[in-house]
């Protein structure tokens, strides 16, 4: 017999969580006038906005993995020539050195202080080490073997709590995630898992939860899926303490990026349709290809060929052909919603565990396209969080694409209406 999840959750944290997914940037673009340089300053314009939560890549194996790189003298970098430049996320401008370690206790210290909760996440094995100036933090990941990773992640998170814990900053960790997106950042290329290793994949998931419950008991601890196994909610690991899942619905976006063959494997350029959303000023792609230091794209799992495509997107284009083709996709979109929140919320129910979105909606843009945070895109968040609050999640987010380092950040407006009415807009006592 499944557990209500209220039951289960620290009396220090609150009822609902409306998280901002500052993810691997808060540290990646902290420098002079890039928008995490002042973490009070940017806490309190969360706080303003109606969030009490944030979800960070707090990299515990760079921190506590004994990998041989500097984590106390980082050098920040772009991912080379103008790659990135016109995304929402791999956008740093480099040239600077941090002491991630003592940014990430300034971080915690200043949330608590201003009742603000954490989720600590790792961006690992996706992206984080893309920013690095050398590749000596990817190479030591990499040289972990995969199927030794989710155990490494383990013993790593545990020796990062300790320290947190003796620094009297516990009470500002919402939860653990594992790792983000164990069923996209770790698959794939590069020593990573693959798709037959999907049995195993959970059993060593369940250990290194169980690793770390363990531990720290006094915690809540889980994963997070990219995309939500809402056909196969089995395969999820069964002690996840929350049933964290992204949920982007993309739809219409998918529907662009076909078109287009933006994201075609293998790669096609350019074709016509491409062209037409492109700026007049994009170069022919083997002399953007260049500029890329090539080990960084090893480092993420983004295609070359969708950066090019958001470097140069002309942003009018791209919102011009996703307006006059949503009315062929709103259904679609609609339903994608309702049946991964109802798969989410089932399996939360039956394990007597919260349920969270982390992520989402629509999916991802150029930052040149303002789609997702128009009068569209707020119709999408409305209906998906008020979806959400029906169903008794615990957290949600606004979009992913509402965090200091993005425009939609500034509709300060829409972000506290949503938050406020997830929190307060009525709960199923």
């Amino acid at each position: 017999m499944s557990t209500n999840w209220r039951s289960t959750i620290p009396g220090y944290l609150p009822s609902r969580l409306t998280i901002s997914l500052w993810d691997f940037s808060w540290y990646t673009m902290s420098g002079p006038d890039e928008p995490f340089h002042n973490l009070e300053k940017v806490l309190d314009e969360l706080i303003e906005r109606g969030y009490n939560t944030i979800r960070i890549c707090a990299a515990p194996i760079l921190l506590y993995g004994d990998l041989g790189v500097a984590a106390n003298a980082l050098a920040i970098s772009s991912m080379g020539g103008a790659v990135g430049e016109g995304t929402r996320w791999y956008n740093p401008r480099g040239g600077i050195t941090i002491d991630l370690q003592s940014r990430l206790f300034e971080l915690l210290a200043l949330a608590k202080k201003k009742s603000v909760w954490v989720i600590l996440s790792s961006w690992e094995y996706q992206q984080s080490p893309a920013f690095s100036e050398t590749s000596d933090w990817n190479d030591a990941l990499m040289d972990i073997p995969p199927g030794m990773r989710f155990e490494v992640l383990a013993q790593c998170w545990v020796r990062m709590l300790e320290e947190i814990k003796a620094r009297g900053l516990r009470d500002a960790i919402a939860y653990v995630e594992l790792h983000n997106e164990v069923d996209l950042s770790l698959v794939g290329v590069n020593g990573r898992w693959t798709d037959s290793d999907h049995w195993d994949r959970k059993t060593s998931m369940e250990d290194a939860i169980g690793l770390l419950r363990s531990a720290h008991p006094d915690l809540l601890h889980t994963t997070s899926y990219g995309i939500p196994p809402f056909l196969h909610m089995d395969t999820a690991p069964s002690n996840s303490q929350v049933a964290h899942h992204h949920l982007y619905v993309y739809g219409v976006l998918q529907a662009l990026f076909d078109w287009s063959q933006i994201r075609a494997e293998p790669p096609v350029y350019p074709t016509a349709e491409m062209k037409s959303l492109l700026r007049p000023d994009a170069p022919d792609f083997d002399t953007y290809r260049a500029g890329v230091k090539a080990w960084t794209l090893d480092a993420t799992i983004t295609p070359l060929s969708y950066l090019y495509a958001s470097d140069y997107a002309n942003g009018a284009a791209w919102d011009a052909w996703l307006y006059r083709n949503y009315a062929l996709h709103e259904l679609e979109m609609r339903r994608g919603i309702d049946y991964r929140l109802s798969a989410i919320s089932t399996w939360s129910k039956l394990h007597g565990v919260p349920a969270v979105i982390g992520e989402g909606w629509v999916g991802f843009t150029p930052a040149a396209s303002e789609f997702e945070d128009g009068p569209i895109g707020q119709e999408i968040t409305q209906y998906a969080v008020q979806s959400a609050r029906e169903l008794d999640f615990w957290g949600i987010v606004v979009g992913s694409n509402r965090a200091p380092h993005h425009s939609g950040w500034s509709d300060i407006s829409h972000q506290l209406s949503i938050n406020e009415e997830f929190i307060h807009g009525g709960t199923r006592e």
